[in-house]
């Protein structure tokens, strides 16, 4: 028996076991798991003594080549995903924007092109509906034939991506009928608009505003709001981007009932706060993404979601805008800073460092959050997510002990600030592979632009 590359000495981790064991790869999938698998015909051994084989982290919020704001979004599918995969990520879930007009075919097939020959890891689409007439209610059926199973709708942004209650309900009502997810940007955006107009009209126009003008209420109520427009549509729904407590409380009371209600928080909310508004000049600028950050105490009660399953994803939400020439567009006024952050390439280590060495939650529930819980709810398991016989040999070789310090001055993103600089994390990937090609080999790329390839997902079967 010969395999193409067989991972050594290791420490499998999944979400449910840990255990030593070899880990086999033929023709880009899994093919053995077992103690001394033989090595004498293997193409490739790499030993992993001393770190975990994890599987590949999924990514479920991504922002790449964006247009937004008189500006697009500094990453695109090449510079993107060559930092998820330093970062330990071999999946991402970015978003096909319909803009008002367009069908979602033009949104899918426009995305598709960003993304083919660039991406170095696989991905998927999500499709953001802005405008729903009969012929899209048709061609999100469409859609889910063809791998898109999940649509995004917003509460936010009036006059832009904002849709009333009645549009909402038709379709997660149209979504349920074919096994579709809705993602939810659940804020209050009609009344956050009069906040903002007043703030302004007060001269209010700091980027500290921004997070002022956006109460946790706000997100509250919009989050109970979508969760009861989905228990009447008998759909599930998936809170996006949590930030606040009372909207994971209005998550938990929906699960403790038992609806199909499931939420994502990002590292920013983890690890960031209000406080950092308060930097010098227009520096708070650099946290201007959209739910905004909170009160630091809301911290505690997002990880404690994650330890209690009351969140079950963290994603990143990376959109990243350059902070000169990009954020600075909205220099004398914060409604004009491109809303959005840097973070797709820390995310597994920020996790593992609060989250594991931070005695909140254990490896396996690591492994759930970043990524077999994100491949479950979107139709990727058990392609994806998982350690197994037949799944993709998406694999992280992590070492739990390294430490690094973030900086803009190390990471691999294309945008000129990093959101946590300075932060210390302990844990962090060494050797990544796509498909079972070595992608990332001792902290270096060796993955090649246009390797990485379009997933069509299964649809939406719950965890």
């Amino acid at each position: 028996m010969g395999f193409d590359t067989i991972i050594v000495n290791g420490r499998v981790a999944t979400a449910t076991d840990t255990y030593t064991s070899d880990v086999a790869i033929s023709d880009g999938k899994i093919s053995a798991v077992g103690q001394s698998l033989p090595r004498e015909h293997a193409g490739k051994i790499i030993d992993a003594a001393g770190k975990y084989v994890f599987p590949g982290g999924i990514d479920v919020h991504t922002h790449l080549d964006m247009p937004f704001g008189g500006t697009t979004s500094a990453d695109d599918f090449e510079t993107g995903t060559r930092a998820a995969a330093f970062g330990g990520t071999t999946t991402l879930i970015d978003f096909a924007i319909q803009y008002k007009g367009q069908t979602l075919r033009t949104a899918f097939d426009t995305w598709m092109q960003k993304a083919s020959g660039k991406a170095v890891c696989d991905y998927a689409f999500h499709c953001i509906i802005t405008d729903l007439a009969d012929a899209q209610l048709d061609e999100m059926n469409a859609l889910t034939r063809e791998g898109v199973t999940s649509f995004k709708l917003f509460m936010a942004y009036p006059g832009v991506f904002m849709l009333d209650d009645a549009t909402i309900f038709r379709a997660m009502r149209q979504a349920a009928k074919h096994s579709g997810l809705i993602c939810m940007h659940a804020e209050n955006g009609g009344a956050i608009d009069v906040i903002v107009q007043q703030a302004l009209a007060d001269g209010k126009r700091a980027p500290k505003y921004h997070a002022l003008t956006r109460p946790t209420t706000a997100e509250a109520e919009a989050t109970g709001r979508a969760i009861a427009l989905a228990e009447m549509a008998g759909a599930p729904v998936y809170i996006v981007h949590l930030s606040c407590n009372e909207a994971l409380e209005r998550v938990r009371e929906a699960r403790d009932r038992g609806l199909p209600a499931y939420a994502e928080t990002c590292p920013q909310y983890l690890y960031l706060s209000l406080e950092n508004m308060d930097a010098p000049g227009f520096e708070g600028a650099k946290y201007v993404f959209t739910p905004p950050l909170r009160e630091k105490w809301h911290q505690e009660k997002l990880w404690q979601g994650l330890a209690k399953d009351t969140l079950q994803v963290v994603s990143t939400d990376h959109c990243p805008f350059c902070f000169k020439e990009q954020k600075e567009l909205g220099k004398d006024d914060f409604t004009k800073i491109p809303n959005g952050g840097p973070g797709i390439e820390h995310r597994l280590s920020l996790i593992y460092t609060g989250g594991v060495h931070g005695k909140r939650f254990s490896p396996n529930r690591f492994v759930e959050i970043v990524s077999t819980a994100p491949a479950k709810l979107f139709g990727l398991y058990p392609r994806k997510g998982t350690i197994a016989v037949g799944s993709d040999a998406d694999l992280v070789i992590f070492n739990p002990n390294q430490e690094e310090t973030i900086s803009a001055k190390t990471h691999h993103m294309r945008v000129d600030y990093s959101m946590f600089e300075g932060i210390r994390v302990k844990g962090a990937p060494r050797t990544v592979l796509s498909r079972g090609r070595t992608i990332i080999d001792s902290g270096k790329f060796v993955g090649r632009p246009g390797a990485g390839q379009f997933l069509r997902r299964q649809t939406y079967s719950g965890l």
